[in-house]
């Protein structure tokens, strides 16, 4: 049997987020899809995780979602204005007012700051 949900990563060794030595902010969006238009939402997001990685000051994203019910994305951005700018972005507001409107029973999002990682991979020191 199939995991019924999907978990995908920014690029980078290990399992998760290649980010920096912290201070740096995280996105976190917890939400519950609503199953209207999968097809279209899969498409979206992996658009706005493209669209976000251009972005300046992107670190990096972590997200897990099931087909039709709760998912997780944790998007790394160096500083708030960073953050701001892709919230104006365009793509990004045309794609919030979608998942406000059809894709989403509920969501919450928050913003907070990382003051310390750790791992269990081991790091990789530059030469």
């Amino acid at each position: 049997m199939a995991p019924d949900f999907v978990l995908s990563l920014s690029e980078g060794p290990g399992m998760s987020a290649d980010t920096p030595d912290p201070p740096f902010l995280a996105v976190i969006f917890t939400s519950k899809h609503s199953g209207q238009d999968v097809e279209e939402y899969g498409r979206v997001a992996d658009r706005m995780i493209e669209l976000a990685a251009q972005q300046d000051g992107y670190l990096g994203i972590e997200s897990a979602r099931s087909e039709n019910g709760p998912g997780i994305t944790v998007s790394y951005w160096r500083d708030e204005e960073c953050i701001n700018a892709w919230y104006r972005n365009a793509e990004h507001r045309d794609a919030r007012r979608r998942g406000r409107e059809k894709w989403y029973e509920h969501f919450h999002l928050r913003v907070a700051q990382v003051h310390r990682t750790y791992s269990s991979q081991p790091r990789v020191e530059e030469t």
